[in-house]
């Protein structure tokens, strides 16, 4: 595979829109309200707190995104958060794990101190088993904190990886 990843740019809009749309209408991983609109998702996914997004793109084709910033304002300015979408024919390719290291690279880079994730959901065993394998520990989880749309209330864990 031939991937890329690179910033976002204005033109990409129209082929993020369906992966997010996808990723949002399952309700299985994100607590994203299931009909979230349009406009609502590119204010959540391109607005601050990201101050970075990037897409993965193989021969011209998006495969997924990426966004990233401070995980809070001020004192807590120094741990990032990130968040990622793999179009549904992309996944089990390594466009995931693309992502994370690219997050953990920049991160490390821009001098943040550490990555958190706030709300993993259990549910979401491959996003886990991948933050396990890049070095991410859970640091615990609120019991029953998702509504997953077919196992019903399910762990949302939160994860930290220490940077160098």
């Amino acid at each position: 595979m031939s991937l890329q990843l690179r910033p976002y740019a204005p033109a990409d809009w129209p082929a993020l829109w369906p992966i997010l749309r996808s990723v949002i209408r399952a309700g299985d991983t994100y607590t994203y309200a299931p009909d979230t609109d349009e406009d609502t998702a590119r204010a959540l996914w391109l607005d601050p707190p990201s101050t970075r997004v990037v897409v993965a793109e193989e021969a011209g084709r998006i495969l997924g995104t990426a966004h990233m910033g401070p995980n809070r304002d001020g004192p807590g300015d120094h741990i990032a958060n990130a968040s990622y979408m793999v179009a549904e024919a992309a996944r089990g390719r390594g466009v995931g794990r693309a992502m994370v290291r690219d997050t953990i690279r920049w991160a490390g880079e821009a001098g943040y101190h550490g990555i958190q994730f706030n709300a993993v959901a259990a549910s979401n065993e491959g996003a886990l088993a991948l933050y396990a394998d890049l070095g991410f520990v859970t640091l615990g989880a609120v019991p029953g904190g998702f509504r997953h749309p077919q196992r019903g209330f399910v762990d949302l864990h939160i994860l930290y990886r220490a940077l160098p």
